[in-house]
């Protein structure tokens, strides 16, 4: 937690003078950014901050089918990136509530409008994986930010996360090994590869 400590009165030295304070909490696949913002968020003043998912915005599984990307979901391709910036825009407004989509992992679906982020709130940590990606459209979000971190994990570690991760979803170890190969690590080795620098990089290892 000195981490996540540190980097939250860091925050609320930067942020003084700002109405609303965009931060990016940026990584691979299995890098632990869920459970990173949300330690963030608690360690920030109560009340103060509310989190955004990127994942939020996965398209639906029907439309992937539709789009012949469902092999390939959690690719940058694979989300609504301009539900994404759209949503991202009001919250930057600060002028209304906001009701956010949260991504229910176990349920492998996108719930429509499951949060509300208040305009009392100042932090919105947005959580994602592909924030601070070097491709279009991605690139454009990086403009919005007000402070960049991106976790760092070992390669060797996400891909063991990541097999774990479909494990626990009841999936053989084969098949467990296959997805985390085929697809996960495509995606891992995107983000490591074309990814702008952050503010602050933080190991999560």
């Amino acid at each position: 937690m000195n981490d996540v400590m540190s980097i939250a009165d860091s925050l609320q030295v930067n942020a003084r003078d700002s109405r609303r304070y965009f931060v990016a909490i940026a990584g691979p696949p299995g890098a632990g950014k869920t459970t990173f913002a949300g330690q963030l968020e608690q360690a920030l003043p109560n009340g103060s901050a509310a989190i955004l998912q990127m994942d939020g915005f996965h398209y639906d599984n029907d439309v992937l089918d539709t789009m012949s990307l469902r092999p390939r979901k959690g690719a940058p391709e694979t989300f609504d990136f301009a539900g994404f910036m759209s949503v991202l825009r009001r919250l930057r407004s600060g002028e209304d509530d906001v009701a956010v989509p949260v991504f229910d992992r176990a349920l492998d679906v996108a719930r429509a409008g499951a949060r509300v982020i208040p305009q009392s709130v100042k932090f919105i940590l947005v959580e994602g994986n592909y924030l601070l990606l070097q491709e279009e459209p991605w690139w454009s979000l990086t403009d919005l930010f007000d402070h960049k971190i991106s976790l760092s994990v070992p390669r060797e570690e996400l891909e063991r996360r990541l097999v774990s991760r479909w494990l626990e979803h009841g999936f053989d170890p084969n098949e467990a090994l296959r997805r985390a190969g085929e697809n996960d690590m495509r995606n891992v080795d995107r983000v490591l590869t074309r990814s702008n620098a952050p503010d602050v990089v933080v190991k999560n290892g």
